[in-house]
């Protein structure tokens, strides 16, 4: 049984699925739910296919959610071995997608196949919401299927995301929440002209720095007892006509916050706003938002997640939010449950991307031990 989910990984791998194909993961997955009872839904939207699958009808639902996309591989010579062509080296299984997220997706899988056969009769009902756009622009992805389940009054209860959360060791730390994201593509207008001749023009360089170096001096929140201060970055600004002797009349500046549950989009936009317009600025801002911030308090999921890695491994988790975003955030606005629990991500989106062989066996013990806590 411990060998499975090796094996499930490496077929996995093996299909070369970069966002937002899915390559036949879907199906391979749903063929072994199928076998134990689950019905599966397949759901396209644009260039993305999902998977919807369900057994039981019953609450509570406790749903195993992930995406079966990955990156690109990069320049394939710096890689040890082919991408998608996974190879075991000691105990590390190498390919693209390993660490994120397919060692997650089999460990799913087989921690199922183990507990259905052990409670056949398990209470509630067992789903998975797999996308193939976790990795792109996550738009035809997870929060499609979302749509559609709370258009029919389909509710997730719990959910565990097998995003790569664990550290130094498997489920050494366990997210129980992200910081909300918001980006926002500004411009600034001034009036181009000749550099010797200033009185002639207006430098929107030198009219957007006070602005920008306020914005990211500012203090926005003091976080609170499950996030960090929110954070303002500068990502990128571009001005200028590849000219010496000319002042451009326009700048652009990119920007990204990723915020605590102390501030919402609203109050973001507001202080930005007010700040731009403090300067007398020329500006318009293309607002783009990411995700609100989410948390998961302690309470029956986050019990058996724990008590399921202390089951297993012998450790206590560290709950954090830290990190980028996930596609929790578009499952837990619905009111369910949701943490990210996977291998150590100390290698995902990089060339020879990896994962520990014994850390999926954990992982797969560690999920099934939560559906005994859960449904049991």
């Amino acid at each position: 049984m411990s060998e499975e989910v090796i094996e499930l990984t490496r077929a996995l791998i093996a299909r070369e699925s970069v966002t937002p194909e899915d390559a036949g993961c879907q199906e391979l997955m749903a063929q072994r739910l199928q076998k134990l009872g689950f019905n599966n839904e397949t759901m396209v939207f644009h260039d993305t296919t999902n998977l919807w699958s369900r057994r039981g009808t019953a609450n509570p639902v406790f749903c195993f959610a992930g995406h079966t996309d990955v990156v690109p591989a990069g320049e394939l010579s710096h890689w040890h071995t082919p991408p998608f062509e996974p190879v075991i080296k000691g105990d590390l299984l190498y390919g693209r997608g390993a660490a994120d997220m397919k060692g997650s997706l089999a460990a799913m899988i087989v921690a199922t196949e183990r507990f259905v056969r052990d409670y056949p009769d398990h209470k509630g009902s067992i789903a998975y919401l797999i996308t193939s756009d976790e990795e792109g622009p996550f738009i035809n992805g997870t929060t499609k299927v979302i749509d559609t389940l709370e258009a029919r009054n389909e509710k997730i209860t719990y959910c565990i995301v097998g995003e790569p959360s664990s550290s130094a060791q498997i489920a050494d730390v366990v997210k129980n929440g992200r910081r909300g994201s918001i980006s926002g593509e500004l411009l600034i207008r001034g009036k181009q002209g000749h550099v010797a001749y200033p009185e002639h023009v207006d430098n929107p360089i030198h009219l957007a720095m006070p602005a920008l170096a306020e914005l990211s001096q500012s203090h926005w929140d003091h976080g609170n007892e499950y996030f960090p201060e929110t954070s303002f970055q500068l990502t990128n600004i571009q001005s200028g006509t590849g000219a010496t002797n000319v002042v451009p009349g326009q700048l652009k500046a990119w920007f990204n916050l990723r915020f605590s549950t102390e501030l919402d989009f609203d109050k973001i936009m507001t202080k930005v706003n007010a700040i731009l317009t403090g300067y007398q600025l020329d500006y318009d801002i293309d607002w783009t938002f990411n995700g609100k911030p989410f948390i998961t308090e302690p309470g029956a999921l986050l019990d058996a997640v724990t008590g399921a890695i202390k089951a297993t491994t012998g450790r206590e988790p560290e709950l954090s939010t830290s990190g980028g975003t996930s596609d929790g955030r578009f499952i837990a606005p619905t009111g369910a449950e949701v943490v990210e629990l996977g291998p150590c991500n100390a290698t995902i989106h990089q060339v020879n991307e990896c994962v520990s062989c014994s850390d999926l066996k954990q992982l797969t013990d560690i999920y099934y031990q939560t559906l005994v806590n859960m449904l049991s």
